[in-house]
């Protein structure tokens, strides 16, 4: 099976969001594909990521990656936050995954920036397996944190 990989705009909107929306219920969000078009659009219009979308032979969406332009302050260069990646489950086992990894690797490269920056569910351990397989190491020197804005 060929599988390319293109840099998403408009004509690949449709596409893009329902994989999203996947995407977003695979972490237990309730289905809401026109939330998940409106958020992909105007991720698009404003240039706000870059989403790059794998399709099979007949333009099927396969899988997904979507990267963020972030800055390290204390590094002064361009990091990539590689924030969504979602293969859809007929895909799984095909490579797509990685495929998507190693082109957001080659866009950051590209980019010049100094590396990608990537966070998963602890229980994830597909998706861990897969980022070691590909170099990355986790992060032991630094904890997230997050502060709930919608929370009263």
């Amino acid at each position: 099976m060929t599988i390319q990989v293109v840099r998403a705009n408009t004509p690949q909107l449709d596409a893009v969001a329902q994989l999203f929306d996947a995407y977003r219920g695979f972490y237990q969000q309730p289905s809401n594909l026109g939330q998940s078009r409106a958020f992909i659009a105007e991720r698009m219009a404003g240039n706000e990521s870059a989403i790059f979308l794998a399709e099979g032979e007949e333009a099927e969406a396969l899988g997904f990656v979507q990267l963020y332009p972030t800055f390290s302050s204390i590094d002064a260069h361009r990091t990539w936050l590689l924030s969504d990646l979602f293969t859809a489950p007929t895909a799984r086992g095909r490579g797509v995954g990685r495929l998507l990894m190693n082109t957001a690797r080659d866009f950051a490269l590209q980019t010049g920036a100094k590396g990608l920056v990537l966070e998963t569910a602890i229980d994830n351990i597909t998706a861990q397996r897969l980022y070691e397989s590909l170099g990355y190491v986790r992060d032991s020197g630094y904890y997230t944190y997050l502060l709930d804005l919608r929370q009263g």
